[in-house]
C-alpha cells in the first residue's frame, strides 16, 4: 500500500490554491467571473480584487489548503 506525504500533499493543494486564487483575482479585475469574486470575497476575509487583496487571498488560501491538505493526508496514512 503507498502512503502519501502530508507535507507535500499539503503543500501542492496551497500552490495550487493559491495559483486559483492568482487567476480568480485577475479574471475578476478584467470583467469575467465577477460572480466568483464576489462568492470569494464573501467566503474569505481577505480577497478583495484590488492587488493586496488577491496577494492577501493567495496567502490565506495557500495556508488554509495546506492545513486541510496535511490533515487529510494524515488521517489517510493512519487509517489505511
Amino acid at each position: 500500500m503507498q502512503t502519501l506525504k502530508p507535507s507535500a500533499f499539503g503543500l501542492s493543494l496551497a500552490v495550487l490554491s493559491a495559483i486559483v486564487m492568482l487567476l480568480l483575482g485577475i479574471l475578476g479585475n478584467l470583467g469575467i467571473y465577477t460572480g466568483a469574486v464576489e462568492m470569494m470575497q464573501q467566503w474569505h476575509m481577505f480577497f478583495s480584487p484590488s492587488m493586496g487583496g488577491i496577494v492577501a487571498g493567495m496567502i490565506e488560501a495557500g495556508i488554509i489548503s495546506f492545513v486541510f491538505g496535511y490533515a487529510f493526508a494524515f488521517l489517510y496514512n493512519k487509517l489505511m
